[in-house]
């Protein structure tokens, strides 16, 4: 078992900042892959970024050049850096784990960032 906890939303005006932390514990090492995703009112959830336990990572085209995902294996914990926040970020954003081998995905509880216009 996986558990993850977010943390670091909250309100901000557009073109502002904003960085977002989830802790991992409980069977870490089982961690391949971690990612972002977001899902706003009336809409499907989206995977805005992912990093590797190697450190690669993707982004969605709608956040790339404004997101930056890292992770601190030492300290168990994933970061989203998000500049430049849009109006149109505005979501629930969840930190996901997805482990090697069986491949099964682990969800946080979610932490909401508004962008104000």
């Amino acid at each position: 078992q996986v558990q993850l906890v977010e943390s670091g939303g909250g309100l901000v005006q557009a073109e502002g900042s904003l960085r977002l932390s989830c802790e991992a514990s409980g069977n870490i090492f089982s961690i391949n892959v971690m990612g972002w995703a977001r899902q706003a009112p009336g809409k499907q959830r989206e995977l805005v970024a992912t990093i590797t336990s190697s450190g690669s990572t993707s982004y969605a085209d709608s956040v790339k050049g404004r997101f930056t995902i890292s992770r601190d294996n030492a300290k168990n914990t994933m970061y989203l850096q998000m500049n430049s926040l849009k109006p149109e970020d505005t979501a629930v954003f969840y930190c996901n784990a997805v482990t090697k081998g069986t491949k099964r995905d682990y969800w946080g509880q979610g932490t909401q960032v508004t962008v104000a216009s």
